[in-house]
C-alpha cells in the first residue's frame, strides 16, 4: 500500500507535465496575430534601368511556419494594389517568401524571403514591401 502512496503523487506530477508541455502551441493556425505586407514588381531594361514598377495584383505569396522549414503550409495571392494578409497565426517565427524572376537559376526562379517573428497575440506584423523582379 505504501508503494502505492509513493507513486501516485509522482504519476500525478508526470501526468502534469506531459499536458503542460504537450499542449504548448508552435507556429501555425489557431492564433490572434496577422502577418502582412505588400508585393512590388521592378521591371528592368538590358542595361539594368527600371522600365517600369508596380504594386503586383493577384501574386502567389507563401508562408512557412518556423524559420527551419523548406515546403510552405500556407499560401494566398495578392489583392488589387498587391497586399497581403496571413491571419490567425500563433506566435512564434514565420518565413514569407515570393518568387521573382530569375536569369541565372535553373527553373528561371528565385525565392525573396522575409523572416518574420509574431511576439504577442492579437498583434499584426507588417513585412513591409517585398521587391520582386519580373
Amino acid at each position: 500500500m505504501k508503494l502505492i502512496q509513493r507513486a501516485f503523487p509522482i504519476s500525478l506530477i508526470a501526468m502534469s507535465a506531459f499536458v503542460l508541455f504537450s499542449c504548448a502551441k508552435v507556429e501555425g493556425p489557431g492564433g490572434s496575430s496577422t502577418i502582412k505586407g505588400t508585393v512590388h514588381v521592378k521591371k528592368y531594361d538590358v542595361g539594368g534601368n527600371i522600365i517600369n514598377e508596380y504594386d503586383a495584383p493577384d501574386e502567389d505569396v507563401f508562408l512557412i511556419y518556423g524559420d527551419e522549414g523548406t515546403f510552405y503550409d500556407d499560401d494566398l495571392k495578392t489583392s488589387y494594389d498587391g497586399s497581403f494578409e496571413f491571419k490567425y497565426l500563433q506566435k512564434g517565427t514565420y518565413q514569407v517568401f515570393v518568387y521573382q524572376d530569375c536569369n541565372s537559376c535553373p527553373s528561371g526562379k528565385e525565392a525573396v524571403i522575409k523572416t518574420v517573428e509574431i511576439t504577442d497575440n492579437k498583434s499584426t506584423v507588417d513585412v513591409g514591401v517585398i521587391d520582386i523582379i519580373d
